[in-house]
């Protein structure tokens, strides 16, 4: 019997505290959120209270400041439609990879593989021009950027759970008459939602988090996300506005939390399936 059946008291002691460590900056964050700036660097861990509480003031400010309501938009466009384009593309070119099986899907399959490994840095000022040249420095172009790296990690997943949908099943839709799309969108598709909802997860948390793809390829004169637009409240001479800044990171953070939570159930069963026989 292993040790985490005998001590299941101990693991439960053990991640709890792991989990409050992780925990403990949102909630220092939120704290610091109702705080007038001048107390936030002078006491960063005491709870507002009397002249240091200041209400939703901070939150108004860094609103009015940022323009974060446009910049919640904009952060919306971007994350739907890079997640739509990424499980649209990247299911269909899996589906591809493991029917064909040659050594062209082979081939592709390992650049995929080989995408998740390669450093950001080495290609972030090569695409920072290539945007420019491409006019996809919008919203919209910047789904296809998204797209480019994203696709490593759906794929490496969808082609798992693909492997473990028996080919059967295509076989009689092709015999009854189905079409390629027809036999796709409406059986493998379906087959495939556990791991299509738990990739649109972790895509959506990265990309709404995102702050260098957007950075280094949006027109700043015309768009921004939250994540950028919160960087302008930094004043000159390194001067910052500490309570504002913690309001709209508060307003950042909360959609993303509660669309985690909303879909947390199907993130381990979403792996799973894609690890299986990935």
């Amino acid at each position: 019997m292993s040790d985490k059946i005998k001590h299941p008291g101990l693991w439960g002691v053990f991640f709890t505290v792991v989990s409050l460590a992780w925990i403990f900056p949102i909630v220092l964050v939120v704290i610091n959120s109702f705080k007038a700036k001048a107390y936030i660097s002078r006491n960063a861990f005491s709870i507002p209270t009397g002249k240091q509480f200041v209400g939703f003031e901070n939150y108004t400010r860094g609103i009015e400041r940022t323009n974060l309501i446009a910049s919640f938009g904009w952060t919306v466009v971007v994350t739907v439609g890079a997640v739509a384009l990424i499980l649209l593309c990247t299911s269909m070119c899996a589906w591809w990879i493991v029917r064909v099986d040659n050594w062209v899907a082979r081939t592709l399959y390992v650049l995929f593989l080989f995408n998740m490994i390669v450093p950001f840095q080495m290609v972030m000022f090569t695409l920072s021009k290539l945007a420019d040249m491409l006019s996809l420095n919008t919203p919209w172009g910047l789904w296809f950027v998204y797209l480019g790296f994203g696709a490593g990690l759906a794929v490496f997943i969808f082609t798992g759970v693909i492997k473990g949908i028996p080919q059967e099943l295509e076989e009689s839709a092709m015999i009854d008459g189905a079409s390629v799309p027809r036999i796709f969108f409406r059986i493998v598709l379906p087959i495939m939602k556990p791991a299509i909802v738990s990739v649109a997860i972790l895509e959506t948390m990265w990309i709404w988090n995102d702050f260098l793809l957007p950075y280094l390829t949006l027109d700043m004169r015309k768009y921004k996300t939250m994540s950028i637009a919160i960087q302008y409240l930094k004043g000159g001479y390194g001067s910052v506005d500490m309570g504002a800044m913690m309001g709209c990171l508060v307003l950042a953070i909360v959609p993303i939390i509660i669309f985690y939570l909303i879909c947390q159930k199907y993130i381990i069963s979403g792996v799973m399936a894609g690890a299986v026989k990935g």
